[in-house]
């Protein structure tokens, strides 16, 4: 087993810790405290770093529970995320512009409206571009688990989008 350094090999993960801590409490203050926690709890834990499968995969796990914890004790499960979080492309007209604003919007508040689970997996899939195996790692679920999760909460985002889009909902 290779050296493994906290300022080359975790350090580095924050970023994705952050993003997954920010899928679940929904709040960037949270997501940054979650983080911050989870950073100094496996620094805590150095001396078993030699002895972990992923790394990377503990961290995930770390975040993701700490995570559920401050959401749930928090009560925040289903607020929205808020305008800082998001990232719009540029260029087009505005009413172009507008749109994919408004439809930005509505993807995030059906994606918030998701269980924890499904919300997991595909932040897990779609955003930072895990593999199944990776995912299954983390969330302790088969992979075919992952898969029908993924599928379920990708279904029931198309469904709802396009009643709303269709009827005006």
């Amino acid at each position: 087993m290779r050296e493994i350094s906290f300022r080359h090999d975790i350090l580095p993960l924050k970023d994705k810790l952050y993003r997954l801590a920010l899928r679940i409490t929904l709040d960037t203050a949270e997501a940054e405290d979650v983080v911050q926690d989870t950073l100094v709890k496996v620094w805590n834990l150095r001396e078993q770093w030699g002895q972990m499968e992923s790394v990377e995969a503990y961290c995930l796990t770390m975040v993701r529970n700490l995570a559920i914890d401050r959401s749930r004790s928090s009560d925040r499960q289903n607020e929205e995320l808020t305008p800082e979080t998001q990232q719009l492309p540029d260029g087009g007209s505005p009413e172009e512009q507008m749109e994919r604003r408004e439809q930005l919007r509505l993807v995030r508040r059906l994606i918030s409206g998701l269980p924890e689970k499904q919300r997991t997996v595909l932040h897990l899939r779609d955003v930072e571009g895990k593999s199944y195996k990776e995912i299954a790692a983390v969330l302790r679920l088969t992979e075919e688990q992952v898969k029908v999760t993924l599928f379920r909460a990708r279904q029931h985002i198309r469904m709802k989008y396009n009643e709303i889009d269709n009827y005006g909902l």
